[in-house]
């Protein structure tokens, strides 16, 4: 094996892909063979509350609700959204809160339940042994930092539940080492949040005490892991100790889901797509200079590249399709086999989408008829944003603060502010990426959300798996695959 300065640091990180992608019994997998299994916290307060909904048929989440600390937020909970032998076919989800720099305490504690049961079942998962890298496995949660109003609840409640390592990216996680030691010390938190239009910071309140019965002193600090792209933000997070991660992982533009926006100003192409240069790569010798530990990601999905990466230094890689793809992937199975018969025959197609995502990042679309990558399927579907994560809090003119959404209503977003043209291409992420689980809303007895799937746009690695296991392959499969270089 290619000589490693820690051994205990994973060499495959599964990536964190929400909503809902990443699956327990994935995370549970990969801990088990002794690298990083990660759950997606994105959303999963919505992921928690419509599986309830639906029966809990199995019982996980209940058994996890079971564990929390406080039962009287378990209570609430299970009142609001547990229903019996699941709710009809065609009924409505109930949806949960929306997130505001003003929430309900319901919104809060729902969000940290939801994570605490999402990290506590994959925990429950782990047999707590030594696995084939000569480490023992680790469970971790990822997170948006786009979604700065779910942080804060977010977070305690992955801690809560014991979870070993936390990872974000889509923006700069500036403030997530300083609000892991504040909530480890179980203080009244003030985290800040980016208003549109604004001249002084605003902040969203959150104490640890609204959640009763914890034992501080049973808890262990995770380690954080920043999702960046560019040597340039690794140095300036890693100079502060305030600001410093223990580690990085440095993603590549090939990489599934949001992509850092490029360089270069001229950066769309004849067909639409959005397009990279060596400008947007970051300088690895540089990252190293660095001192933190890295994985690389974004096109690091073959046995020679993973070999490439620890010959480079990296600490190891971090793959997300190859994961997205597997049995225990949350992606329904009849998007997944869809996905599958088109890469056999050599027909999958994954863009690089400038407008899709109302965040205003790239986001890589597969192409799939059916769903909203579909210009008809996207042309009939009634905009509106009833789920609300990506929503921007914006200065409204008389002094308040507003909320709002490129996915919704076109007009609706001019008449708040939205920039005229801003809006137009955009799709619904949050109903979209809830339909690829199979959690989509279901809307007047009649239509259902579509789908909306994304992928790394590097599918080699993809390519030799779906020959190597004719299109049906497990998470174990796929790290004896990445692995078999080393």
């Amino acid at each position: 094996m290619i000589g490693r300065e820690n051994e205990e640091l994973p060499i495959i990180i599964q990536g964190g892909m929400g909503i809902g992608v990443s699956s327990v019994p994935m995370a549970s997998t990969v801990a088990n063979l002794g690298h990083l299994g990660v759950v997606s916290g994105t959303a999963i307060d919505s992921v928690i509350a419509r599986r309830l909904q639906d029966g809990d048929v199995d019982g996980d989440i209940r058994w996890a609700l079971s564990t929390f600390p406080d039962q009287e937020c378990v209570d609430e909970v299970l009142e609001r959204f547990f229903i019996e032998g699941g709710k009809e076919e065609n009924a409505s989800y109930t949806d949960v809160p929306k997130l505001s720099l003003s929430p309900i305490p319901f919104a809060t504690k729902m969000l940290v339940v939801a994570s605490f049961v999402e990290v506590t079942l994959a925990k429950r998962g782990t047999t707590g042994t030594t696995g084939t890298t000569g480490s023992t496995g680790k469970i971790g949660i990822n997170f948006l930092e786009k979604i700065q109003l779910a942080t804060p609840p977010s977070i305690y409640g992955a801690i809560l539940g014991g979870v070993d390592y936390i990872l974000m990216g889509a923006g700069i996680p500036a403030d997530i080492p300083q609000l892991i030691s504040d909530l480890m010390d179980q203080k009244d938190v003030q985290f800040k949040i980016k208003v549109e239009g604004a001249d002084k910071p605003h902040f969203l309140g959150f104490e640890p005490i609204m959640i009763k019965g914890v034992d501080s002193t049973r808890l262990h600090r995770p380690k954080f892991l920043a999702i960046v792209s560019s040597h340039i933000l690794a140095n300036y997070l890693a100079r502060d100790p305030a600001t410093r991660p223990d580690g990085f992982v440095i993603e590549g533009p090939t990489a599934g889901g949001h992509n850092a926006p490029p360089r270069n100003k001229d950066s769309i192409a004849p067909d639409g797509q959005v397009t990279f240069t060596e400008k947007d790569l970051a300088d690895f010798e540089k990252v190293k200079t660095v001192g933190l530990p890295f994985w690389l990601a974004g096109g690091y999905g073959t046995p020679s590249k993973v070999k490439e990466a620890l010959e480079i230094g990296a600490a190891g890689v971090q793959v997300g399709s190859l994961f997205a793809l597997a049995r225990e992937s949350g992606i329904t199975k009849e998007l997944r086999d869809e996905v599958l018969a088109e890469l056999t025959m050599g027909h999958l197609v994954v863009r690089t989408e400038p407008r899709t995502s109302s965040t205003g990042f790239p986001f890589k679309v597969v192409e799939i008829n059916g769903t909203a990558s579909d210009p008809e399927v996207y042309e009939a579907r009634h905009r509106q944003c009833d789920l609300g994560y990506l929503r921007s809090p914006f200065l409204r003119p008389d002094g308040g603060i507003g909320y709002r959404c490129s996915g919704e209503p076109i007009k609706t977003f001019e008449f708040k502010g939205g920039a005229e043209g801003d809006a137009e291409e955009v799709k619904c992420l949050c109903n979209a990426l809830m339909a690829n689980i199979g959690l989509g809303q279901t809307r007047w007895g009649t239509y259902h959300e579509p789908a909306l799937l994304t992928l790394g746009s590097d599918l080699s690695g993809a390519e030799e798996l779906n020959e190597r296991y004719g299109g049906d392959w497990s998470s174990a499969d796929v790290l004896e695959f990445l692995t078999s270089g080393i």
